[in-house]
């Protein structure tokens, strides 16, 4: 044991213990100066922390960056302060431990430690303090993506989400968002914008770029310039020159660029954006309101933004609107609905009407909201200005007048009107929108181009045979149509006003256009003198007299739609410039002396006729002139063995009616006196343009084999006609085939077929599982055929 204690080198304990309790290493009797010297540096450290971040604040409100180091130091004097506050926290415990006047400890290797820790802290918080100033506390950086202010929105989640896949699919590389306008698309691409801002992604960076109707490449450049650069050096070098630039950028970028309101075709190239593909991975979206657009940029996919539903169109206008809605009068909610339903689910108008009725409070301004809007639109607050003003855009990239004129026009119909395409081209050829001389179909082509072009500019929507237009947009055309509300007199449109006598602020010395469609008008007794009348449309009243003299002044009057019960002698003399006379369905019927004042209309291009008597229809289809113009045919009550349509004199017929008639045999004559010498092989029979037949109530006829000879057909409605048990009789089908190959199988374009009424009804026709077209299909009250048309075609609709 003596050996063992020899062996212990005593003399370096003691040295080490003396420097322990007399040294500068004393951290025991060090231990309450350092705490109070540590309590007082950290006390200024905290200080200077407080100061550098007002300081980086203010360059942070800047739109700068804060540097990395002063990050960092920030960072370290966190940590620290975390730390010192676990000090404080045991520093009456390790205090109290003292003893011999500070020299010892009761716990010594605690109070050891804990004096160490509190030495080395003081050292780093000193440290810290000696780095406190710091020359420039951030920079100008280029930041991945810009975080985009966006109002509320309401309906649009599952389209971000669609787009946002969209973008992140590896395939897709462009991708287009297109609607009509104010219907959200640029607040769905601020909501991809954010996304980028929000979420962790591979991307170096999110261009945002504004490019309007009227855009200039250098405008775009520059945009692009203010996020790739943070000089300004760039602002005095040539379109060419920035181009170079761009594609030096983002060829080592893997971009996004997002372009907002795109109206046409954009080259890409002569920016200088490098085109994205699969190897760069880079990607471009863009916002416009012409698919047309999404087809000339080449998207991968095409994303529609549509109208809101209404029940988020509500949900939308009430949050705008605010608690106004349910803190007054208990109708205001009601009202409020009514005023949201005029906007039709666009959120533009929701917006801006929106937050124009937060502040209306009592009935009257609510009740005083819904007549604006009904009469006036343009008149109510910020309708001009924030909503016509912006769909104005729309109108003003249509390439020309007459496209310009086309579209306007529609604007005479009511609310919500479907107006029938075929309809509406004769209407613009009549108005002398399009020319029919310059082309071989006299023009109908071009109509339906025209109609293209309309609904991918999102100006009209398509519904099949015809097209509609947006109650939002309708307001814009009636706008545009009174000189911006500055000639509202030139143009009377009180088309489903429910009016029932002719308005007395029509101001007949100005006005050109009239549009009175679907009202309750029943009589008409004024002499108006119309120097400038043009168009009268009067479809869907309940007219039953139209005194003579109210046409005597209409000198110029080339559309008269529709009239019910008048006398038309002298109609030549009267109106010598008609261009288009309208009786389909009314009570006016074609007899010899009609028939007369109709041969004297020498501008009539249109004529829509009702016939009872079947030597008056074969003479009218012998008289060249007339029967061309004819449109839409009824026979009304004719009671007639044999009835002849010829496909050659009724080349343009469009529309087909047959009502409470007696007809035993209809035969379609599809040869001409020109053509007789040709072979049944070299001629193609047919009426070309039939697109719509109504039959209702129709005795004599077996069977409807006829219709073969409409090969275009879309629309048969057939009704009350207990003696039909087919509709196409496949022997009789066959026999006409066999001598017109041109005719294959019946009813290829149909979309529409309704039978009502039909008791004897077995079969449609041999193809009928095989219809291509078929969209809407009815049966109701056909006891014999029920069973077999539910299996024979699934999405049917049968009924009774």
């Amino acid at each position: 044991m003596a050996d063992l204690l020899l062996l212990i080198p005593w003399n370096k304990i003691f040295t080490f213990a003396c420097g322990c309790f007399l040294s500068d290493r004393n951290y025991i009797h060090l231990m309450e100066s350092n705490l109070d010297a540590l309590e007082t540096t950290m006390e200024e450290l905290k200080n200077r922390r407080d100061d550098l971040l007002g300081r980086v604040s203010v360059e942070e409100d800047k739109g700068l960056q804060r540097l990395a180091q002063v990050n960092g130091w920030l960072s370290r004097v966190e940590i620290v302060e975390s730390q010192f506050n676990d000090l404080l926290e045991a520093r009456s415990t390790e205090t109290g431990r003292l003893c011999l006047f500070g020299y010892c400890s009761e716990d010594c290797i605690s109070s050891y430690n804990y004096g160490e820790k509190v030495s080395k802290m003081l050292e780093e918080v000193e440290e810290l303090l000696s780095k406190k100033d710091f020359v420039e506390v951030a920079q100008k950086i280029i930041r991945k993506a810009e975080k985009k202010h966006i109002q509320t929105t309401v309906g649009l989640d599952t389209l971000v989400e669609m787009a946002w896949e969209s973008v992140m699919n590896d395939e897709i590389r462009t991708l287009g968002l297109y609607g009509m306008g104010g219907v959200g698309k640029t607040t769905l691409l601020a909501c991809i914008n954010n996304k980028f801002v929000e979420l962790e992604s591979e991307f170096d960076v999110v261009i945002w770029v504004v490019v309007s109707n009227d855009f200039q490449y250098e405008g775009i450049q520059d945009q692009i310039l203010g996020r790739l650069r943070l000089d300004k050096e760039w602002k005095q070098e040539t379109e060419k020159e920035k181009a170079l630039c761009i594609d030096n950028i983002l060829n080592r970028k893997k971009f996004v660029l997002l372009l907002d309101d795109l109206w046409s075709e954009m080259d890409l190239n002569k920016i200088g954006v490098p085109p994205p593909t699969r190897a760069n991975g880079s990607k471009i979206v863009f916002t416009t309101r012409s698919k047309e657009v999404c087809k000339d940029m080449k998207a991968d996919k095409q994303i529609e933004v549509d109208c809101l539903s209404p029940d988020k169109a509500w949900e939308l206008f009430r949050i705008t609107v605010g608690d106004v809605i349910f803190s007054g009068h208990q109708d205001i909610p009601a009202l409020a609905r009514r005023v949201a339903a005029k906007c039709h689910g666009l959120p533009l108008a929701l917006n801006v009407i929106g937050k124009a009725m937060a502040c209306k409070e009592t009935l009257q301004e609510w009740y005083l909201a819904i007549n604006v809007l009904n009469s006036l639109g343009h008149e109510f607050p910020g309708m001009k200005e924030r909503i016509l003003g912006v769909l104005k855009f729309s109108y003003d990239s249509l390439k020309n007048g007459e496209i310009k004129s086309c579209f306007l026009y529609c604007s005479l119909f009511p609310e919500d009107f479907e107006i029938k395409k075929e309809q509406l081209i004769e209407y613009w050829i009549c108005e002398g929108f399009i020319n029919p001389n310059r082309y071989e179909d006299g023009g109908t082509y071009q109509g339906y181009d025209i109609i293209g072009l309309l609904v991918r500019a999102h100006l009209l929507i398509d519904c099949g045979v015809g097209v509609k237009m947006h109650d939002v947009i309708r307001e814009m055309a009636l706008w545009i149509n009174s000189d911006y509300g500055n000639q509202q007199g030139t143009i009377c449109v009180k088309s489903g006003a429910h009016v029932r006598l002719i308005p007395n602020d029509i101001n007949w010395e100005i006005v050109r256009q009239m549009s009175l469609i679907s009202n309750q008008i029943e009589k008409i007794s004024c002499s108006p003198n119309c120097p400038n009348l043009s168009t009268l449309l009067l479809p869907y009243n309940e007219l039953v007299d139209i005194s003579v003299g109210f046409f005597r002044f209409i000198p110029k009057l080339v559309v008269l739609d529709h009239v019910h019960e008048i006398s038309l002698v002298g109609i030549a003399t009267t109106l010598p410039n008609l261009q288009v006379l309208k009786l389909f369905f009314s009570r006016v019927c074609v007899d010899d002396i009609l028939m007369e004042e109709l041969q004297q209309l020498e501008h009539l291009k249109i004529l829509t006729a009702n016939i009872e008597d079947a030597t008056i229809l074969e003479r009218i289809q012998g008289i060249d002139r007339l029967a061309s113009c004819i449109r839409g045919l009824c026979l009304l009550g004719m009671s007639a063995p044999r009835v002849i349509l010829s496909t050659i004199a009724l080349g343009g017929l469009q529309r087909l009616a047959i009502e409470s008639c007696n007809i035993s045999e209809i035969k379609i004559d599809w040869e001409s006196k020109e053509r007789r010498e040709l072979s049944p092989m070299e001629i193609h029979p047919g009426f070309k343009q039939l697109s719509t037949v109504n039959i209702f109530r129709l005795k004599g006829q077996r069977d409807l084999s006829w219709l073969l000879f409409a090969q275009n057909l879309k629309e048969l409605d057939v009704r009350d006609s207990p003696e039909i048990e087919e509709i196409i009789n496949k022997e009789k089908g066959m026999s006409i085939t066999k001598v017109h190959p041109d005719i294959v199988l019946p009813f290829g374009n149909l979309e529409s077929l309704e039978l009502y009424n039909l008791d004897e009804l077995k079969e449609i026709c041999w193809n009928f599982r095989t219809l291509p077209n078929l969209r809407n299909f009815k049966v109701k009250n056909c006891p014999k055929s029920k069973s077999r048309f539910s299996q024979a075609y699934r999405v049917i609709r049968v009924e009774g």
